[in-house]
This record gives structure tokens, C-alpha cells and sequence, in this order.
């Protein structure tokens, strides 16, 4: 490695992958893939291929910036893009890989300090947070490097005898024996796309996140969307799904025209229940393609299945509905009145609507109520109350443990009639409870056992924990009636000191903890890509609840809400969610304050 010489640092530049220009107050946004065009001969406005190595001249910024983006694209030929950013002397130190060889290292870069040299060359020391992997089938995988820092050099390339001028462009010498991609180029170039396979129980699609180089032309995007359903789900989703048979191979490449696709795979067994499902898994697969579907087995055809029509008739979630909004107000849970909004009745009857801390209220598909809350206990403790049935619920069962903390409780989402079953945090556990209020623990085997937060996905199938201030997400099995949780996978963030997390979309969990002051970020289940929502909190959020906005209820924007210092605020637009929003409480007396509301929820 070259040393940085007496001269010094000629600058520093930080550069946050969270900020990305969006305004620290702006909690708007739209649910849907943006990007790329999903018909065939659609365009897409970003560019498909980075930058090539003299697109930045001689600008040290520019230049790094286009060699953290080189990687990005079809991986066959990503080291040959990145070594056109090598010294010629220096291109053996690039060890090339091959097909699905090919791992590009994604990182969030922190800094950048430039040293100019005696030499005239200059000295680029980086520091990186370690973000995954992204393997050639789109995965993301966790990191593999530890690297905080990498250090290379820079030269001009006039020094090879060309143009004594800055069209000459930069070299990268020493350069680092791994492919970085940073994640900004990882948006830029890259299509996110989510995948679906079933649940163990094969009785719901579970989501799986993936990558697709925009570079790779839509008409082959059938063709990758069921290379990676033959390849099988992401490592940490395993648990809790069921990929395509063993040795399900595609049969030429999946072809398609005129808005008519066709899939031949050569797959095991003749299971006609099996393979209709495939054709659902394939239609919610394709996103928003449209046209015909004509899937072959081994060559024997399928009937002709119209995508929209499988999907309208084969829904991803059961609940349609839009969500109302409920809170905590003396002791009791009130309907929350936004203008615009749909506000209900509290589904419990008076006797059960009493000394609550917080709840989780769920509608199942036979729209029973599920009622789980923290109540008060005796000495400051807490219990888990659970009531289930047709509203209103006026049997409440109790836990027979006390706790000296318990996290909200939330319901694991179910597409039939089973019992119902969820998921609470008490005194650094996490617990698994019933319809009886019955609690059994759960083992996460994390490195630390201080587990404050829990949340699930809309289905069913994923949660999210923190423990210790660092943020996880784990596969869920239900099979035999109980509730396993798969090895959690930690996701990188920019957020230390983590203390609250939902789901704010299929792919997207909105999570609270300090960025240098507190603040509330959306981030991606694989850690990948963070947004600010708000980054002026002003003290620790306690609680947070968000409505996991899907591609069956479309909401405009992601809503959610929370409890910081005593306080409960709601988004879109964001503002302080006063007593006046509370309905059906009695009037207060002149020169009494009243009370705040708290604990806010979504009821859907």
C-alpha cells in the first residue's frame, strides 16, 4: 500500500447513503416498484450501464464514485467493467470469477480522504459500512467482509503517454481484491423486485427481495424471474418456506411476445394442485406484467392463464379493507378521527376496555376480532390480556405471570381459521402467546438476550426483532400449531441505539433509533437501502406502529405513528396527535389539562 506523504490531506468528503436528498421532513411516498418499465420494449429514465472509467476526467470525487458503480450490471462481465478502472500494471491483483461466482460487496460509504503524493499520484483512504453480498440470483446476502476501511491509489492515465489533459481520465493502483458496489449504485442500477414462494403450510405466498441489473433487457425478465424461483428462496427466508421440487431445471430460456410468455420446466411429479399453484406464485412473481401465461411441464402445456385474472382471483392478503386508527387514552382504547379517513367502533365491550397500556387489534379472515394488550398489574408490573370473537370481545383471558416490561403485542396473520397466535416481548424474551393468554418462550439464539421490540409482517411469516440496540429479521415456521423462528439475520443501518420497529411495507420496515440525534428511518429487509423520515424526533421513540402498505391496498402513502417522551405523533401529514382526534371520551373540565393520547395503532 502506498503511504500517505507529509503533504497532507487535500480534502475530505462524506458522503451518508441514508440522506440521499430527500428532505428530513418529508414522510410522503407512493407504494409500488418505481423504475423500470415492466412490458416489453418499456424504457426505463436511469441510466442502464455506469459510467465508463474517463466519464469523471480527472476529478478524484467523481472518479471513486463511478468505480464504486463499475461492478453494477450483468455479472458475467463485472470485473471486466471494474478492471477498465485498473493501472495496466495493476490488473493481475483482480482475480476474476465467472457466472455465479460473481459477488459484488455493497457498501454504505462513509468518507473519503484523498492524499496527494510527492509521486504526483494520491493516496484514497475509504471507510465503508459492510452491507451483504449481492450474488449473481439477485440475493443479498449478509456481509462476508469485516473491512472498515480500504486504501488504494490513484494516477493519472496520461502518465501512459496519451493527452497530457484531464480527458485522460484516472487509474486505480493497489486496487482492493474484492468488487465494491456502493449503495447508491445499488439504486441506480439495479431493479428492485419481489418474488414469492410458499409458506411452509403452502397456505400463503411469502415475499423474498431481489435485484435485477437494469441493464437486462425487460423481455428477459420472465426468464430471470424463474431462473430465481428454480434457485430457491433467500438463505434466512429457508425456514419458513418451500421452494419449487428438487431438480426443477427450466427448459430453454422462458420466451415471450406479443404480451403471451411461456415457461417449460422440467419438474418432478404431477400434482395438479401443485402446479396451479406455481402458476399464482408465477403471476405475483411478474409484478405488475401483464398478458397471457402459458406454462408447459416437461413440455406438456398448461391452460393459458391471463396474469391480472390470476391475480385478481387469487389475493396476496385476505384483508382489503383500509385500516383504522385507534389509540390509548385514560386506560382505555378510542377510535382515532383524521378527516379523509375511515373510523370505527372499538371492537371490545366496556368491561374489556380498561387499564391498557398498548394493544394489537387484528381482524382474521372470518372476521373475528383478535385482541392482544398490555394491561396494568399490580406494583407497576404489567400482564398480557387476550380476547378473541365477534365484536364486541367481552371475555378477556390473563397471563398468570406478571412482567416489569412488555413490549406491544402483535398477531401473526393467518389466511384461514386457525387459532390465533402472536408474538410480545416481556423482560428481554420473546414470547409466543394464544388465544388464552398463554405464553411459551421463544429462542432466537442472538448474541445478546435483551430483546426489546418485535414485529410481523403482514404475512405472517417474517418478523422483525431488536435486541440490543441492533436491528434482525427471522423467517417464521407455524407448522404443528406452534411457532418457530428461524436464525435471525442482522441488518446493517446507519441507526444506532434501535428501540422501536414495524413493517411499513412488503419490503420496507420503518425503524426508530438515534442517527447523532433521534430519528425515524425506512429501511429494507435486507438492510440495503435506508430513507429518513424524520430526523427531528427530539427524544426516544417508545413505540411505533406503521400499516404495511401492499400491492392489494394500495394507501398513497406509508402511514404510521408513534410515541416519543409522552407524546404521539402520526404521518402523512406528519402532526401531533391531540386529544381532540380522540373520540368518545368525556368532556374536561375547564382549567383541567387533559390527558395525551397513546400507544397509537392501526386496526385492519
Amino acid at each position: 500500500m502506498r503511504r500517505p506523504s507529509l503533504l497532507g490531506a487535500l480534502g475530505v468528503v462524506v458522503l451518508l447513503g441514508a440522506g440521499c436528498g430527500i428532505p428530513a421532513g418529508s414522510d410522503v411516498r407512493v407504494d409500488g416498484k418505481g423504475g423500470a418499465v415492466t412490458g416489453a420494449g418499456g424504457f426505463d429514465v436511469r441510466r442502464s450501464e455506469p459510467p465508463t472509467r474517463t466519464a469523471g476526467g480527472s476529478d478524484n470525487e467523481v472518479f471513486l464514485r463511478n468505480f464504486l458503480s463499475a461492478a453494477a450490471g450483468e455479472p458475467d462481465r463485472a470485473y471486466e467493467r471494474v478492471k477498465a478502472f485498473v493501472a495496466p500494471e495493476d490488473k493481475p491483483r483482480l482475480q476474476d470469477k465467472k457466472g455465479s461466482e460473481v459477488a459484488l460487496n455493497v457498501v454504505r460509504l462513509r468518507e473519503a480522504v484523498y492524499t496527494l503524493n510527492s509521486d504526483s499520484t494520491t493516496t484514497v483512504k475509504i471507510t465503508v459500512q459492510q452491507l451483504g453480498v449481492l450474488r449473481a440470483n439477485g440475493t443479498l446476502a449478509p456481509p462476508v467482509a469485516t473491512e472498515t476501511e480500504y486504501e488504494f491509489g490513484l494516477r493519472s492515465a496520461a502518465l501512459d503517454g496519451g493527452a497530457n489533459d484531464e480527458r485522460a481520465g484516472l487509474y486505480i493502483l493497489d486496487p482492493p481484491n474484492v468488487l465494491l458496489l456502493s449503495d447508491v449504485a445499488l439504486k441506480q442500477y439495479y431493479q428492485e423486485e419481489t418474488i414469492y414462494f410458499w409458506s411452509s403450510d403452502r397456505s400463503r405466498l411469502v415475499p423474498d427481495q431481489r435485484y435485477r441489473p437494469v441493464a437486462v433487457p425487460n423481455e428477459r425478465r420472465v426468464n430471470e424471474v424463474v431462473k430465481w424461483l428454480v434457485g430457491g428462496p433467500s438463505d434466512w427466508l429457508r425456514p419458513g418456506v418451500v421452494g419449487l421440487p428438487d431438480r426443477t431445471e427450466l427448459i430453454n430460456n422462458a420466451t415471450g411476445a406479443n404480451n403471451r410468455w411461456e415457461v417449460n420446466l422440467d419438474m418432478s411429479g404431477d400434482d395438479q394442485n401443485g402446479i396451479d399453484q406455481l402458476i399464482t406464485q408465477l403471476a405475483w412473481s411478474l409484478g405488475d406484467l401483464t398478458g397471457e401465461l402459458e406454462l408447459k411441464i416437461r413440455n406438456d402445456s398448461q391452460p393459458v392463464q391471463d396474469l391480472n385474472e390470476r391475480r385478481n382471483s387469487q389475493q396476496l392478503y385476505p384483508n382489503a379493507q383500509s385500516p383504522q386508527r385507534f389509540g390509548v387514552y385514560d386506560g382505555a382504547i378510542h377510535p382515532l378521527d383524521f378527516d379523509g379517513e375511515l373510523s370505527g367502533m372499538v371492537p371490545l365491550a366496556p368491561e374489556a376496555n380498561r387499564n391498557i397500556v398498548s394493544a394489537d387489534l387484528a381482524l382474521a379472515r372470518d372476521q373475528r376480532v383478535l385482541a392482544g394488550m398490555v394491561v396494568n398489574g399490580s406494583s407497576g408490573r404489567y400482564r398480557l390480556a387476550v380476547g378473541t370473537g365477534v365484536a364486541p370481545v367481552s371475555v378477556i383471558s390473563r397471563s398468570g405471570t406478571e412482567y416489569s416490561s412488555m413490549s406491544r403485542p402483535v398477531w401473526l396473520r393467518t389466511v384461514d381459521s386457525r387459532a390465533g397466535r402472536g408474538l410480545v416481548v416481556a423482560d428481554g424474551q420473546l414470547y409466543r402467546f394464544d388465544e388464552a393468554a398463554r405464553m411459551y418462550p421463544v429462542p432466537l439464539n442472538l448474541p445478546t438476550a435483551d430483546v426489546t421490540a418485535v414485529a410481523a409482517a403482514l404475512d405472517g411469516q417474517r418478523v422483525a426483532v431488536i435486541a440490543g440496540g441492533r436491528l434482525y429479521v427471522a423467517a417464521v415456521n407455524l407448522d404443528g400449531g406452534g411457532v418457530s423462528i428461524g436464525p435471525p439475520r442482522q441488518l446493517a443501518t446507519s441507526l444506532t441505539g434501535l428501540t422501536a420497529v414495524d413493517w411499513g411495507r412488503e419490503d420496507r420496515l420503518v425503524v426508530a433509533g438515534s442517527a447523532g440525534q433521534q430519528a425515524i428511518y425506512e429501511i429494507s429487509v435486507d438492510g440495503a437501502v435506508e430513507t429518513p423520515l424524520r430526523t427531528d424526533v427530539g427524544a426516544k421513540v417508545n413505540h411505533l406502529t406503521a400499516y404495511p402498505t401492499n400491492r392489494v391496498v394500495r394507501v398513497p402513502s406509508g402511514a404510521y405513528m408513534y410515541e416519543a417522551n409522552g407524546v404521539a405523533y402520526r404521518s402523512s401529514p406528519f402532526e401531533r396527535i391531540e386529544p381532540d382526534r380522540v373520540r368518545d371520551i368525556a368532556p374536561v373540565p375547564a382549567g383541567v389539562r387533559p390527558s395525551n393520547p397513546s400507544a397509537p395503532f392501526f386496526l385492519y
